[in-house]
């Protein structure tokens, strides 16, 4: 009886949960196929099906965010931050993770780095517009480095708790048939922590793919990422919801493509980097 009102409460959870997720989605899919004469005050008119299904909005919101060109902006960048956030992250773990434990100065280190993620990117905001353009990095250079320095806390986590899964044996064998320590991270530590660097890659292209701000505040001149050319949809007197909801639906595609493609290394990375 108590194992079955159990099921009960979880299967209620599941359904909220599921609803959540799927009405936002609903709402964007009908209003991204719908015509502004299509939209009216009601919720009724809101939630209806469209009466003529066609791609016209997305047409439109093509060629009013340049897709192609900010779809390149914005692949160069999450990309680009993908591929420096692997290599240098997973040295920065590897390093504190086998030695925090045995020196104090290197667990000071793993600490000061961590501490980052709870500095609220508001307070770092204006010294980084200054120093980057003092620098001759507002650009897209500079984004991806800021980008690069923005997860490194959270990486370096990660990849710090999964070395704990990874035993020291490979490396003592390595290290008897004579590999240096570089060539023993290439060739065996780094191939091994494979899950993981799934899990850092999706995440670190979630929060670069979606950020506004960084690119914003930093990048100078005409060139727009994605999240950036929806603001052309909002405008002093208001918002056309089905040009933007139909631009939302195209630079979601994707990283949701990205995350299909990646969805098993990255469950193998979360089940096997918990921080023990």
């Amino acid at each position: 009886m108590k194992e079955g009102k159990k099921n009960i409460g979880l299967t209620i959870l599941l359904i909220f949960g599921l609803v959540t997720i799927l009405f936002p989605l609903y709402m964007t899919v009908v209003i991204a196929f719908k015509q502004p004469s299509e939209m009216t005050n009601s919720i009724q008119g809101i939630l209806s099906l469209p009466a003529h299904w066609s791609l016209d909005n997305f047409k439109e919101a093509m060629r009013v965010t340049d897709f192609w060109r900010s779809l390149g902006n914005s692949l160069f960048i999450t990309l680009a931050t993908i591929g420096l956030s692997i290599v240098v992250h997973s040295l920065i773990g590897y390093v504190l993770g086998r030695s925090k434990a045995k020196n104090k100065y290197y667990n000071g280190i793993y600490l000061y780095l961590v501490s980052g993620m709870f500095v609220p990117f508001a307070i770092l905001m204006m010294p980084l517009v200054k120093q980057t353009a003092h620098m001759g990095l507002a650009n897209e250079i500079g984004v991806i480095l800021c980008y690069t320095v923005f997860f490194m806390p959270m990486n370096t986590m990660l990849y710090s708790g999964y070395l704990s899964n990874l035993p020291l044996a490979l490396e003592e064998a390595a290290c008897v048939d004579g590999a240096s320590t570089w060539k023993t991270y290439w060739k065996i530590i780094f191939p091994n922590m494979r899950p993981m660097h799934a899990t850092v890659a999706i995440l670190t292209a979630l929060g670069t793919w979606n950020d506004v701000m960084t690119p914003l505040v930093i990048m100078s001149g005409d060139k727009n990422t994605l999240p950036l050319a929806q603001l052309n949809f909002q405008t002093q007197f208001g918002t056309n919801y089905n040009l933007a909801f139909a631009s939302y639906l195209l630079a979601l595609l994707p990283i949701v493509i990205f995350y299909i493609i990646c969805q098993k290394q990255i469950i193998a990375g979360v089940a096997n980097g918990a921080v023990k």
